[in-house]
């Protein structure tokens, strides 16, 4: 396995330099205006929730400096009251904050369950290109770790900055109204709060996106060795799997303790150049009541907006940090969202005549795939198939088979040249629209980690539990499913771990068959078939494709010598056609791939 690497951003069209570009502020948090717009109610009453607390606490010093002026009075009844009102004012700040505390949290969750569906329609509807240049396990990281992150501040920690901003703005009118003085002698610390706010903040902004791409690489790392862990297991790779994993991890762990000192070190300064400022200005106002030129009561309250104002200030640059992490989780998820596929659908798509009948044609097809660019898949590929006609496509690895079959669910698309179904550029229809008239049984049998019954039901959600089993009998899964413990309705595991390979296929093939589609492609369907089940299938498939256009993919030739046709393709290219019998006697490659196999064949009996 590579060495590790630093991880680069898999999403095409962007550089590291424009991704750092973007997270020198907190500005990408604005990204996310389009998915709480919907929810505007809930932010004025969250907004009005914020604002009421940051009043009551700014009130509350005033009823302090009440109390303490007037605590040598004879009138108890009036110190009574003063007791009362503060008590009142506590006790709105607590319902206010409680208040606060679930209208943001809801929004908080709310929009990040929108984000997390929005980033995963978006994704699902990607290309296969689009999967060539990202790991699955990045994708998922982002979807579940960057929105945790932008949960904490939607839900936390952007309604704490706000009320702190508004306690800072306020208690500093509020200071500079109980003594201008006093105030003059703090605000001439602020510019030594500031610049260490400044500069640390930029180089924590760097770290905290470097973090993040090292736990999105750790997690893409694990996603794809626990998706193969029995290959990594047979070739006893474990080792080497733990390895890397544990360097990524590591360098994750080392780039968060850099983070950490950072945001520690931030935290340290500012903290004490507040507090040491306060702690001044106590004493320069102490000796201001010793020369009755202020109250004990003005004193006391100016040292509470001081102590809030200090307070705002310190949680902000321990906030900012946050808001700077969920700024480049934002950057990430709209960089998903925005990610331009290479297969789009057209704004005005065209409709196929109905019914579908099933034609297919290629006309001069180059195409070469995104990430072997300078390979041709298929080189100037002409093809007609009739509705309803059988054809097969043999050759050898490599040979362009599987790609004709992509291109006609429109996977990708050609440099050069057309694709058409019944007359109709495949470019000019919606994907969803022509791929629901194809049925599809893929080279690597797909199991979802569902019931027998839910993975063939998926080709035809709509299908009856009777039309299910009809299709399983009919590709020869029937038997085995009524014997797992619970029939039909037994849990197949992650990735059909239950089954072996034969099994796979076999529902793989159900699922084909109960879709009932005009047009039906299959990809070395029968691959990992023993020879009982396969003459069984291929029985299944001789009656599946009476009156459908049916497109085979196979290396083993006994599978298509029944076919209406067989495509010859070798290096992207058609270099001969014709039935079984035409094709032996022209003595080219299948009479040389046909000996290959059958002498073997004979031999080995």
């Amino acid at each position: 396995m590579a060495k590790t690497q630093a991880p680069a951003n898999a999403i095409p069209n962007a550089t590291g330099a424009e991704e750092r570009a973007k997270s020198k502020n907190v500005a990408g948090l604005e990204a996310l205006w389009p998915f709480v717009r919907p929810y505007s109610g809930l932010v004025a009453a969250a907004g009005f929730a914020l604002v009421f607390t940051a009043v009551i606490s700014l009130t509350l010093p005033l009823a302090v400096r009440r109390v303490i002026d007037n605590f040598r009075v004879q009138n108890g009844e009036l110190l009574d009251q003063y007791f009362l009102a503060a008590l009142a004012i506590a006790a709105l700040l607590a319902v206010g904050t409680g208040l606060r505390y679930a209208l943001v949290t809801r929004l908080g969750e709310r929009v990040v369950a929108d984000i997390r569906k929005a980033v995963f329609d978006r994704v699902i509807g990607m290309s296969p290109a689009f999967f060539e240049k990202i790991m699955t396990g990045e994708v998922l990281s982002r979807i579940t770790t960057d929105t945790t992150l932008i949960q904490s501040v939607l839900g936390s920690s952007a309604s704490i900055a706000l009320r702190n901003m508004l306690i800072f703005a306020g208690g500093l009118v509020l200071m500079l109204l109980t003594s201008p003085k006093l105030s003059g002698l703090v605000l001439l610390l602020v510019p030594a709060v500031i610049v260490p706010i400044m500069t640390l903040g930029r180089r924590l902004r760097k770290i905290s996106r470097e973090n993040q791409d090292w736990i999105a690489a750790s997690s893409g790392n694990a996603s794809e060795t626990l998706g193969a862990v029995q290959t990594v297991q047979a070739f006893t790779h474990e080792a080497a799997s733990k390895s890397q994993f544990s360097e990524m991890t590591e360098t994750s762990y080392l780039v968060s303790l850099r983070r950490i000192r950072t945001r520690a070190v931030m935290t340290v300064i500012v903290i004490f150049l507040i507090f040491t400022g306060v702690v001044g200005v106590l004493w320069i106002g102490a000796n201001d009541v010793r020369a009755g030129t202020m109250t004990e009561g003005t004193l006391i309250q100016f040292v509470i907006y001081s102590v809030m104002v200090a307070g705002s200030v310190a949680a902000l640059s321990e906030i900012w940090g946050e808001l700077q992490r969920a700024a480049g989780a934002t950057e990430r998820l709209i960089e998903l969202l925005n990610s331009q596929d290479t297969v789009v659908d057209p704004a005005e798509p065209k409709g196929l005549s109905q019914p579908v009948r099933g034609a297919i044609e290629f006309e001069n097809v180059r195409f070469s795939y995104p990430s072997r660019s300078d390979i041709s898949a298929l080189d100037g590929v002409s093809l007609e198939i009739k509705p309803g006609e059988t054809v097969a496509f043999v050759g050898p690895s490599g040979a362009g088979k599987t790609t004709v079959i992509q291109m006609i669910l429109r996977y990708y698309d050609p440099q050069s040249g057309r694709i058409r179904l019944d007359g109709t550029d495949l470019r000019d229809v919606d994907r969803s629209d022509f791929r629901r008239f194809i049925a599809m049984v893929p080279q690597d049998s797909v199991i979802f980690a569902a019931s027998a019954r839910e993975n063939i039901r998926f080709g035809r959600p709509d299908a009856s539990d009777a039309e299910v089993e009809a299709a399983a009998k009919a590709a020869a899964a029937h038997d085995f499913i009524a014997a797992l413990p619970d029939g039909y309705d037994a849990y197949l595991g992650e990735r059909g771990v239950m089954l072996s390979g034969g099994q796979k296929q076999r529902i793989a093939i159900a699922r084909a068959i109960l879709r009932d589609a005009p047009v039906l492609l299959l990809d070395e369907a029968t691959s990992a078939l023993d020879a009982e089940s396969e003459r069984a299938v291929q029985r299944a498939v001789d009656e599946l494709s009476k009156d459908r256009t049916t497109l085979i993919v196979a290396h083993r030739l006994a599978t298509v010598k029944k076919a209406d046709r067989i495509i010859v393709m070798e290096d992207g290219k058609i270099v001969s056609s014709g039935t079984h019998e035409q094709l032996v006697a022209e003595n080219g490659l299948y009479a040389r791939l046909a000996r290959l196999q059958f002498t073997d064949g004979l031999a080995a009996e």
